[in-house]
Order: C-alpha cells, then sequence, then structure tokens
C-alpha cells in the first residue's frame, strides 16, 4: 500500500516532542501526575519489601499482585459502561481520593506496628478495584484535555514517558526510604503525592458535555459496547492482541527473579540491572512515539513491534551472558512499550466518542486484567518446564500473534481510511 500524503508539519525538535503541554489541561494533569506516579512505585516497592520480610514466601508475593491486578478483569467492563455517562474528571477526584485513603491507611497501619498480611492483601485488592475505574477514566479524559485527536498519539506517548520516569526513580526512592524510615514512609509519602493529581485536576477547565443518547440498562449498554468493539475488525483485533501480549509476553518480569538468581546467577543487584534495562528500553519508546507527526503507520507499528517483542523474549530466555540479556532487555521494554501505546493511540482516534468508556475498558481489562491470569500460568509452566521455556513458549506466542495481525493489516487500514478523511489526518482521494 502506498504511504498517504500528509500536511507538513512545521514544528521540530523537542518542543514537538512534548506538544501536548501546550494545552493547559494537560499541563496540570502532566504535572500533577509526574510527582503521584513517583509515589505510588515508591508504595509498590515498599509494599513487596514489607510482605516478603514479614512472610518470607514468594507466593505470597503473588497474591498480593493476584489481588492488585484481578479487578481490572471483570469490574473494568461494567466500569466503561458508567464511564461514558458520568463526568470523567469528577470520577478521577474520587478514585485518586480513594487511592490516597487507601495509602494513608497503609501507612497508619504500619507506622503503629499493627499491619498483618490479611491488611495488605485487602488494601491491594481495593487499590485494584478503585483503578479499573481510574485507568479508562484517565485514558478517556485524555480526548477532553487535549481537545485535538491528532495530538492524542502525542499525549498518551508523554504519558507512557511520565510512567517509566517515574518507574525509575520511585523505586530508587523507596529504597532509600525504607532503610532510613522503614515501609510505612514511603506509604506515607504516596498519601501525599496523591495531593498533586488532586489539586491538578480541580484546577482544570473543562466544560463536561454529556451525551444524548439514551440511557439503557447496565449491562445492555455493556453489550453495546461489547458488539461495537467487536462488530468492527480493526477495534477487535488490537484488543485481542494486546490481550494476547499480557497473557503470554508480559509475565516475564513475574519470571525475572528466577532469571537473576538461578540462570544468569546473580544476586539482587542483578534483578535489579534487569529490571531496570527494561524499564530504560521503555522510555526510549515512549520518548521515540513522542516524536512522531501523526497516527499515520501505527498499524504496520504494532505488527512490527509485537514480533520484536516476542523474538526478544525467546532470545533472552536461552541467554546466559549478563551482558547479553542487558541488550535484549531493551529491546524488550521498547517493542512492549510501542505495541501497547501505538494500539491506545489508534483505540482512542477511531471510537467513537459515546463509546469511548467502554472501548477504553476493554482495552485497560486486555492489557491489565490478563496479566494476572499470565503470571499464574508462567508460574505453573515454569514449576514443569522450566522459567526459560516458559519464555520461549510465550514469545512465541506473540510472534504468532503478530503474524496473523499482520496478516490482516491490509484490510485492517483499509477499514480506518474513511475515519482518518473525516478527522483530516489524510487527504482523500491518495491512494
Amino acid at each position: 500500500m502506498k504511504r498517504e500524503k500528509v500536511a507538513p508539519q512545521e514544528q521540530t525538535g523537542l518542543r514537538f516532542t512534548f506538544r501536548a503541554l501546550q494545552y493547559r489541561n494537560y499541563r496540570l494533569f502532566f504535572g500533577g501526575q509526574s510527582i503521584s506516579l513517583i509515589g505510588t512505585w515508591m508504595q509498590r516497592t515498599a509494599m513487596g519489601w514489607l510482605v516478603y520480610r514479614m512472610t518470607h514466601s514468594a507466593l505470597l508475593l503473588g497474591l498480593i499482585g493476584f489481588a492488585d491486578q484481578i479487578p481490572f478483569f471483570f469490574i473494568a467492563p461494567p466500569a466503561g459502561v458508567l464511564l461514558d455517562r458520568w463526568n470523567r474528571q469528577r470520577v478521577l477526584l474520587v478514585t485518586q481520593s480513594l487511592a490516597l485513603l487507601q495509602a494513608l491507611i497503609l501507612a497508619v497501619l504500619v507506622l503503629t506496628g499493627t499491619v498483618a498480611v490479611w491488611h495488605i492483601v485487602f488494601m491491594a485488592l481495593f487499590l485494584g478495584s478503585v483503578n479499573a475505574f481510574d485507568m479508562p477514566a484517565r485514558q478517556a479524559f485524555l480526548v477532553e484535555m487535549v481537545e485535538d485527536k491528532r495530538i492524542l498519539g502525542n499525549a498518551i506517548a508523554l504519558n507512557s514517558t511520565m510512567v517509566h520516569v517515574a518507574r525509575m526513580v520511585g523505586p530508587s526512592v523507596a529504597g532509600l526510604f525504607i532503610a532510613a524510615f522503614g515501609e510505612g514512609m514511603c506509604f506515607l509519602a504516596n498519601a501525599v503525592s496523591y495531593v498533586a493529581v488532586i489539586v491538578s485536576l480541580v484546577l482544570m477547565n473543562i466544560a463536561w458535555v454529556k451525551t444524548n443518547s439514551k440511557r439503557l440498562h447496565v449491562l445492555r449498554e455493556l453489550q453495546e459496547g461489547l458488539t461495537y468493539a467487536f462488530g468492527f475488525a480493526p477495534i477487535k483485533s488490537i484488543i485481542l492482541l494486546v490481550g494476547l501480549l499480557s497473557l503470554t509476553g508480559a509475565p516475564y518480569m513475574v519470571l525475572m527473579p528466577v532469571f537473576a538468581k538461578d540462570v544468569l546467577h546473580g544476586g539482587p543487584h542483578t534483578l535489579g540491572f534487569l529490571i531496570g534495562s527494561s524499564g530504560v528500553g521503555a522510555l526510549m519508546g515512549a520518548l521515540y512515539l513522542a516524536s512522531r507527526k501523526n497516527v499515520l503507520g501505527l498499524e504496520r507499528m504494532i505488527a512490527l513491534a509485537s514480533g520484536m517483542f516476542g523474538a526478544s523474549l525467546m532470545a533472552f530466555s536461552h541467554s546466559r551472558s549478563f551482558s547479553l540479556s542487558l541488550i535484549l532487555l531493551p529491546v524488550a521494554g521498547f517493542s512492549m512499550i510501542l505495541q501497547i501505546a501505538s494500539s491506545n493511540t489508534i483505540l482512542q482516534t477511531i471510537v467513537e466518542d459515546d463509546k469511548r468508556g467502554r472501548i477504553m475498558s476493554l482495552f485497560t481489562m486486555a492489557f491489565m486484567g490478563m496479566v494476572p491470569f499470565g503470571s499464574l500460568l508462567a508460574g505453573c509452566l515454569a514449576s514443569k518446564i522450566g522459567a526459560p521455556n516458559t519464555l520461549l513458549v510465550g514469545g512465541a506466542c506473540c510472534v504468532l500473534g503478530s503474524a496473523l495481525f499482520a496478516r490482516k493489516l491490509p484490510a485492517l487500514r483499509k477499514m480506518v481510511r474513511p475515519i482518518y478523511i473525516k478527522m483530516g489526518i489524510i487527504r482523500d482521494g491518495t491512494a
């Protein structure tokens, strides 16, 4: 297929890469979230350390992760129906306030020495339930902050950049806090960090436009959203591919301690370098996407990135060299973020506004809701055939999914072309 002709872009360089920040509302969101996400990663690090210090149980570590993520699978789809009805700015104010309360309760429990494992499991389940509303709400709210859909891709990529910078900074700060003050102060710091994003939401000036569509029962509207998503091949194909990668590829992080200790014969520092190198690759991928001019070509990138992700996992699975592993994992992180952020951008661009909440909730379910099942599957397989072979199988599944998506790509691009023409992304009459 010939390359589409697009209007020339005048801006280049650093200013162009961060062009979504020209919108005041997005600047507020970006600043508040940048602070809050560092606190979030501090809490995640401290929670894992606290559980292992109290129990010395890898099983309980897995249980905490499962409790934190499983609500996405069950709650996110019906949450999407409500998000298409409700003011998303107000929803985010509620979810962020509840997340602050959760962190504050954990801080009090730990600092007073009354914390028990069941407290942590319950709080993880509670936060996961809150995030099942919060994450799709944040994604759907983007279009209200940046206004111009042509800049959505840049805003989504900058969000990913923000997440991965916090992913590198937060755990390091948490380590210092734990050593100096204990885990409780990490939870307290996270609670304080939520104030920044709450203030940013309050300061935003967004006129909420209430949809005029007839309200149906929640289950009927959920069915309507599912019919819309799986009746339009581009949306269906993207969501299914994201779900496949989250089920078979994303759990590679769960097995990382096994590779660090038993495969590469290292210690905690080895694990830190492996996780950090993957994060660096993801950050580079997010910055690359932010520098792109528009959505054109992202369909092809989804296919290429999915295949690259699977191939890098297959190569890493049988690497016995620490140096080679440090080269392969950034490729995995880079390609994974390209696939996820590109998928998010296309979905946000082509979806109808009155169904945006439901589609983003299905994307969240595929992205986050499949991870706990993938982690359990990876753990079971690793106990039978070993971690390297488990990752080899997972990588092969990602490559197969990429090939199937690429096979459908010409037909999918033909279907989204009228939407791009209507939005002015491409000109009518071009090949």
